[in-house]
């Protein structure tokens, strides 16, 4: 009897002990990436700092600023977070997600289908098109999309304004994450022809900087745009948390405010309403 009970405790024991071990691996299955977030109080993030208005530094005191910068520290404010950056180059944005470096991207990333397969994005909080900044003299000789064949189009390998010149012909010449005006001096130059990108940007440039005699294509709008916070797949929580300060902001005027900030008085957060070129985006 008394060795029937000894066995009797022991199993109890091992019982207790598997039972506790079932619950520890259960608690770090159910932990997310938004509660690593949390329990740091950081969110790391990942941008250029080159990219005139979305993020770049202010000339004087250096600090780090722009549209997109300062959309995603309030979304932090909001979340009871401290954003911290790290910069680098537009083609090493996404890669940092995947790999774990970063928890959020923000450097006017547009949204894709092909990304979305990889990556979760969030509500927009920039709605834009395509334009093409060329020599003011003779428009680079692009009158057209087929015209971009043969030419030197600037930009980043992996964005989508990238592919589209690819796509029509255009060799594309990249950089590391430089700024604005060693794009823009190069189309001047002749060393570059054209530079697709968002139109937004590109007017503002051009504005910004009168000496390289550049001009935005007045007949080449083409694809509507959309900006976005992104994140690696499936952390749900923590984009749902994003959503939800984004849409505060939505609706207390803080994302209008801050569009008109740094777009000179424009609000990026509305739909346009322009004419398009069609442009078919494999």
């Amino acid at each position: 009897m008394k060795k029937h009970g000894y066995i009797y405790l022991l199993s109890f024991i091992l019982l207790v002990a598997l039972a506790g071990c079932g619950q520890t691996t259960k608690e770090k299955k159910t932990t997310t990436a938004w509660d690593k977030i949390k329990n740091k109080g950081t969110l790391v993030v990942a941008t250029s700092g080159t990219l005139y208005p979305a993020s770049y530094h202010e000339d004087k005191a250096n600090n780090l600023t722009g549209y997109d910068v300062e959309v995603v520290k309030e979304v932090a404010k909001r979340l009871h977070l401290k954003a911290q950056f790290k910069e680098m180059g537009f083609d090493g944005i996404l890669p940092s997600l995947q790999s774990g470096m970063v928890d959020i991207g923000a450097n006017d990333i547009e949204v894709m289908k092909e990304r979305e397969k990889s990556f979760d994005f969030s509500e927009p909080y920039k709605f834009s098109f395509g334009s093409m900044l060329v020599r003011k003299k003779d428009q680079s000789g692009i009158h057209s999309l087929t015209d971009l064949k043969g030419k030197k189009a600037a930009g980043a390998a992996t964005s989508i304004y990238s592919q589209i010149a690819k796509q029509y012909g255009a060799q594309i010449v990249t950089y590391g994450n430089a700024s604005n005006d060693v794009y823009l001096r190069d189309v001047a130059l002749g060393r570059t022809d054209v530079i697709l990108n968002d139109y937004y940007l590109q007017s503002i440039a051009v504005k910004m900087m009168p000496q390289f005699n550049l001009e935005i294509n007045p007949h080449l709008f083409y694809m509507k745009s959309s900006s976005a916070l992104v994140t690696k797949k499936g952390n749900k929580e923590l984009m749902s948390k994003i959503n939800s300060a984004l849409d505060g902001m939505k609706k207390d005027g803080t994302l209008s405010k801050l569009s008109k900030e740094f777009f000179v008085g424009l609000d990026v957060t509305k739909k346009p309403n322009v004419k398009f070129v069609n442009v078919n985006v494999k």
